[in-house]
């Protein structure tokens, strides 16, 4: 199901400072929501490193950046400082929001009940309405990182 022109849903999560950082705290501005699998693999990695490069020049308070996986605070705290992310990576161990964006990817790897988030981007606008959306059709494909950054107005 698309969320495309929907209103984006709500979340509450904690990023790598354990920080809970809420959706709705950033109405007014765009927000890219990049999902990503898993800290510390290979394409995860890479991505992380590519939108920390292109994604640089974005006006802090007109838009913001956050990463999303499933794993722990302090998993994506050592992913970031590996990285050198310069923007905030959400921990949903709970898969509220993978699950609430129709990111959920189940028997992650061929692991019977490892549920990650599949990689895909989201960009909401400042009233908070879903305005892009891409799904990967595996998680190891990345997005077109400069289709993410015109959307987010970049």
């Amino acid at each position: 199901m698309s969320l495309l022109g929907k209103t984006a849903p709500d979340f509450t999560l904690f990023n790598q400072r354990k920080e809970a950082t809420a959706l709705a705290s950033l109405r007014g501005q765009r927000v890219a929501l990049l999902f990503y699998p898993a800290a510390f693999t290979g394409v995860c990695e890479r991505e992380l490193c590519t939108v920390r490069d292109q994604f640089a020049g974005i006006s802090a308070g007109k838009a913001t950046v956050l990463g999303i996986s499933v794993d722990m605070p302090f998993s994506n705290a050592a992913f970031a400082a590996k990285t050198g992310a310069t923007f905030p990576l959400l921990s949903d161990v709970h898969r509220q929001a993978t699950r609430a964006y129709g990111v959920s990817w189940p028997n992650f790897a061929g692991i019977e009940g490892l549920e990650v988030a599949n990689r895909s981007a989201f960009v909401i606008d400042e009233n908070g309405t879903v305005v892009y959306e891409w799904i990967a059709p595996n998680p190891g494909v990345e997005p077109d990182y400069s289709a993410v950054l015109a959307a987010l107005g970049g």
